[in-house]
């Protein structure tokens, strides 16, 4: 078995699916496994991905376990040569998981491997590579030094920016939204430590495995992650949780006898908490609240496909009253855009969907991806699931 990719979900079947259906076809050609762990979904997950997909592995926990937990659950369960961590709301290339199994093939050093990561607008996602946040590194972060001095090795080095986009390069944290490692290397090092609840968990093993001997590295092979979506960011439990990882992850490798540097990044990282979490509600009191789909009522949709998939995409558009739409059969690369692009998964691969909007990365105004799963008959935006 060659690998085994992991993937937790919680009330985004939709996401899922899409995500499995790429997964599928990356897989084409290669000994793998897939265990989608469910933690206590309330939408009727399993059920419907289960008879969707059958040659995936289901865990269903009775409780929301986590993260950490429920991907050690499939982890440990695992037989592949390699291990990969995936979030439900990424898209896979076709020649993604071959090109990280040559890559990892080649370089016997290697313990673990992040990706190119793409946020729905095209754009480059700068947590695809980062540095192990420090006490320094993390000051830098907080106090903007990092967004001032983005190409600075000595300030920028939280999201490492100054190295080349298109070329593999050694890095020191890897985004848990896609994390490849060799089993060999989670033998040595172990799994997801538990006591992160969500976010921070990469850090820790991304650390783990530098202090291993081994080297993790950045490759320039292109997914989506559209970055959590459907989680409330501006909620209580979601800014607590982020920075309480911040501070685990700094008592376990940095806090040993360092008291007094211990109180000062306490102290600053509950107070950026705090500023954080007031911002966000000043901004959500600040604005009309509208629904997803208000949201996407007055924009503007693009739908290229082909034959009846086209038509259908159609139809739902109407039946959602979405009727700012326009059908193409082709999409030029330099072609105005709309709001949305929504491309059919029948008729294009994955690889082309990523790397149309990776091409027009520059376009502005910048056309946000969307995709047509056909056996569901759903459009997924990264805002909304139209049905």
């Amino acid at each position: 078995m060659k690998i085994t990719i992991v993937i937790v979900n919680y009330n985004v079947k939709h996401y899922v699916e899409q995500c499995l259906l790429s997964v599928e076809r990356a897989l084409n050609g290669i000994s793998g496994e897939v265990y989608v762990v469910d933690n206590k979904s309330t939408d009727g997950s399993v059920e419907y991905l289960r008879g969707r997909f059958p040659w995936v592995f289901f865990i269903q926990n009775d409780f929301n376990a986590g993260f950490s937990k429920a991907n050690n659950q499939a982890l440990r369960m695992a037989r592949g040569e390699y291990l990969m961590l995936l979030n439900p709301d990424t898209i896979v290339g076709e020649n993604v998981l071959r090109q990280c199994i040559e890559f990892m093939d080649s370089h016997d050093d290697c313990g673990g491997l992040g990706l190119r990561m793409l946020r729905q607008d095209g754009s480059f996602a700068p947590e695809s590579r980062r540095g192990v946040p420090t006490p320094w590194t993390s000051f830098c972060k907080m106090v903007g030094l990092c967004s001032l001095f983005p190409q600075s090795r000595i300030f920028g080095r939280y999201y490492m920016q100054y190295l080349p986009l298109d070329e593999a390069s050694p890095i020191e944290i890897i985004s848990g939204a896609c994390m490849l490692m060799r089993k060999t290397t989670t033998d040595i090092c172990g799994l997801l430590d538990e006591t992160f609840f969500m976010y921070g968990e990469d850090i820790d093993l991304s650390y783990r495995i530098l202090q291993a001997g081994f080297k993790n590295y950045y490759i320039p092979s292109t997914i989506l992650h559209y970055k959590g979506e459907s989680t409330q960011k501006s909620s209580f439990r979601y800014v607590n949780a982020f920075y309480q990882s911040m501070l685990i992850f700094f008592h376990k490798h940095f806090g040993k006898y360092n008291y007094p540097l211990i109180a000062v990044v306490t102290i600053a990282v509950y107070a950026k908490a705090a500023l954080t979490f007031l911002t966000q509600q000043l901004k959500k009191r600040s604005t009309v609240r509208q629904s997803s789909m208000q949201y996407i009522r007055h924009k503007k949709f693009l739908l290229v496909g082909k034959g009846h998939n086209l038509m259908e995409m159609e139809a739902l558009m109407e039946e959602n009253h979405l009727y700012h739409s326009v059908c193409k059969n082709t999409l030029a690369k330099d072609e105005p855009t709309a709001d949305y692009v929504v491309f059919d998964t029948d008729a294009y691969s994955f690889e082309e969907i990523l790397e149309w909007f990776h091409h027009n990365e520059e376009m502005r105004p910048r056309p946000l991806i969307a995709t047509y799963i056909s056996m569901s008959r759903t459009i997924i935006t990264g805002n909304v699931v139209i049905q």
